[in-house]
């Protein structure tokens, strides 16, 4: 097996993989905060750390994955100042901020599993962790890396800075980061306008709540990730990942937290997927420009020409690098459902040649081929996750396979067997990807196709009865409607031309 290589953001380069404890990998990724819809955003990171997930488990490695749900402490515009997200939510509704919480990490998880994404190893909650995030605000204070004013923790950037560097991951110097938050809220509390949060005092209008030493109050937005990352993986682990919108603020005070509180970092490779744009501007509810994945589904979105499976909008992502942006547009989704149909008819004919297929005089398909498709995609995907050179290589399994079909190639049982298994490995167990890509659900589905076969039974009755008018009549018609008759020696195949 070859060495894997990921992209450290910290290092700023492609970086060898060496697991702090040989054998097994410790993860942790940003999820949501759960106050709506996840939208096509959100599904980006979700699918990126699930082809890892799934990549790293498959070449041996024994995954814990952590994966939170923030259901407090992250403010309107992720500032210190403001209401809580999903309390602004609940007043908004008149419901309790829980009910939103979990309506929306319901909603979350539906979505997920039809994006095909594996549930994580451990789903922390925020709220859950109140304990654990006092404890990490108490460590940071003995160390003399945060002070209280007005009943509020915060972060002494400007003290921290002095004894090691505020800005590693972001590459922000501490002058840039006082420029960027001149104009926040709440600075008359702070020393300086760059220290931030580590726990709020609660004004009497504010929902959500709980006792502390210093104040009736919630945590800062920053510590859950660092303390529920401690909890589940240690004090050091392997990966933290999550969308490039996080590397500042967020990213870059986990690990002043986790610096301060314990002298060292935490995170060994900082992973982060680019942005999912729209007309060129990062897609997200701040912007009000987003797409729900429910909307994407549906098709009800004034930006949608019509519904898209939850399999095109996965291979939709797929197909583009995860540190590369996709820029959202109906023809680029109508474009990755023609791919994603065409790589889908690929391996329905692999599975149809199990049993091989001579064509006298052709050039024969040879394990030698296979072996080295293999080799191509284990190169891909340890250079740094490259899914989209896998879905080329898959694409080149089919356009030889389709020769095949075609009798301009010969394939032994067993050469078709091994291609059969490379193809299944990579679209499916590793890319995630599933047959059922299509709006429709199975069974209307399998009715669809039991017509079409049902059809060419009967063409291939008036064949044999030498009725070549109806035969010809069926095969026309079938061919107006889209469809693509191939005569083989076994048989007629249909596809759909989308």
């Amino acid at each position: 097996m070859q060495p894997l290589f990921i992209y450290n953001t910290l290092t700023r380069q492609k970086e060898l993989f060496k697991p702090i404890t040989p054998g097994r990998v410790g993860m942790y990724v940003c999820g949501p905060t759960v106050y709506g819809d996840a939208h096509l955003g959100h599904a980006r990171p979700a699918i990126t750390f699930d082809l890892l997930f799934r990549y790293l488990q498959h070449i041996g490695y024994k995954v814990r994955y952590v994966r939170n749900i923030t259901d407090v402490g992250h403010l309107e515009h992720d500032a210190d100042e403001g209401e809580d997200k999903i309390a602004k939510k609940a007043r908004l509704e008149q419901l309790e901020p829980m009910e939103v919480a979990q309506y929306y990490t319901n909603r979350f998880h539906e979505a997920m599993q039809a994006l095909n994404c594996l549930p994580p190893s451990i789903e922390p909650q925020a709220t859950g962790h109140i304990i654990e995030q006092q404890a990490l605000v108490r460590q940071i204070l003995d160390n003399g890396y945060a002070y209280e004013s007005n009943g509020s923790i915060y972060f002494d950037v400007e003290k921290y800075n002095h004894d090691h560097r505020y800005g590693i991951l972001s590459g922000r110097s501490l002058e840039n980061i006082k420029d960027a938050s001149r104009e926040l809220a709440g600075v008359g509390e702070k020393h300086n306008q760059a220290d931030f949060a580590l726990w709020k005092k609660a004004m009497p209008e504010h929902i959500m709540h709980w006792p502390s030493p210093w104040s009736e109050g919630f945590p800062g937005w920053h510590c859950e990730c660092t303390a529920m990352g401690r909890k589940y993986l240690g004090a050091e682990f392997d990966i933290h990942g999550g969308g490039l919108d996080l590397v500042f603020p967020h990213h870059e005070c986990e690990i002043a937290q986790s610096v301060a509180s314990q002298g060292k970092q935490m995170v060994h490779y900082w992973m982060h997927n680019n942005m999912i744009t729209i007309d060129g501007k990062k897609m997200g509810k701040s912007y009000n420009n987003f797409i729900t994945l429910p909307q994407f589904f549906a098709g009800e979105h004034e930006r949608l020409e019509r519904g898209y499976s939850p399999m095109t909008i996965r291979f939709f992502i797929l197909q583009a690098h995860y540190r590369s942006t996709v820029d959202f547009s109906n023809e680029a989704l109508q474009s990755a459902e023609k791919g994603l149909a065409r790589l889908m008819e690929g391996w329905k004919a692999i599975k149809r040649l199990g049993e091989g297929q001579k064509a006298k005089g052709q050039p024969q398909v040879e394990m030698k081929y296979v072996d080295e498709l293999r080799e191509k995609c284990y190169e891909a995907m340890n250079d740094d996750l490259a899914s989209p050179m896998v879905i080329s290589h898959l694409f080149d399994a089919c356009r030889v396979i389709n020769t095949v079909v075609d009798r301009k190639a010969s394939i032994s049982a067993e050469v078709a067997t091994a291609l059969a298994e490379l193809f299944h490995t990579f679209a499916f167990d590793i890319l995630g990807l599933t047959e059922d890509s299509g709006n429709s659900n199975k069974a209307r589905e399998e009715a669809f196709g039991a017509v079409v076969d049902m059809l060419l039974e009967q063409r291939n009755q008036a064949k044999t009865e030498k009725n070549w008018a109806l035969s010809d009549q069926i095969r026309d018609q079938l061919a107006a409607l889209g469809f693509d008759i191939k005569d083989t020696k076994d048989g007629s195949t249909w596809t759909l031309n989308k």
